[in-house]
């Protein structure tokens, strides 16, 4: 099973993730740790739930990212996951979710493996050839300047590379969608009058 959260676009060259991962003992998901500074995630999840082995990679934390995950059925990594431990702390650490898996997976020694960061492509990559990679993943600002504007860019991006797949009345559909949502954000975030807002908006923000 590949599980891709809401905020990834899968691209019409991406390669076959299952051919290229077939180990179906294994969970596969990118190990964001060898970027991302995610020792305090551990520490905080690891207060609430106890100490586990928790592995090093290059003297860092081995922390995937869970916004892309491919597993099977003999694989235990949601076999192991309880209800009532994500209850206990989903409203006292961040990406509380994210940190349970990754803490399940070490406590109870399951198999692993990171994914190509083409795979789960983000924005602390860098923009360069982004568009190239196989799933882009628009967490955080997601290529965009910030994160309001995630939507807009991703439709953006899903208009140039799927111009050739999907009918042009549908992309102008979405973007509008896209656009209105944003607009929506804007106005709530502001306290200035919707109309100028809207104008600045559609100065200075890329459609």
């Amino acid at each position: 099973m590949l599980y891709v959260d809401a905020d990834v676009l899968i691209t019409p060259h991406a390669r076959d993730v299952f051919e290229l991962y077939p180990d179906t003992s294994k969970a596969y998901w990118f190990n964001e740790g060898v970027k991302q500074e995610r020792a305090p995630d551990i520490e905080m999840i690891q207060q609430e739930l106890g100490k586990v082995n928790w592995p090093l990679q290059d003297n860092r934390p081995v922390y995937y990212n869970a916004g892309i995950i491919l597993t099977s059925k003999q694989c235990e990594l949601f076999k192991k996951t309880e209800l009532d431990d994500l209850q206990q702390i989903c409203n006292k650490i961040t990406h509380y979710d994210q940190s349970y898996f990754n803490y399940t997976l070490h406590k109870h020694s399951i198999s692993h493996e990171s994914l190509d960061k083409s795979f789960n492509r983000m924005d602390m990559f860098g923009h360069e050839d982004y568009l190239k990679a196989d799933f882009i993943h628009y967490a955080g600002k997601g290529y965009a300047k910030n994160n309001r504007r995630r939507d807009v860019q991703f439709i953006r991006d899903f208009a140039q590379l799927y111009s050739d797949a999907v009918d042009e009345i549908e992309i102008k559909a979405l973007k509008e969608h896209a656009w209105t949502l944003y607009l929506e954000k804007i106005h709530k975030k502001y306290p200035l009058p919707d109309f100028f807002l809207t104008q600045l908006c559609k100065w200075f923000v890329p459609r």
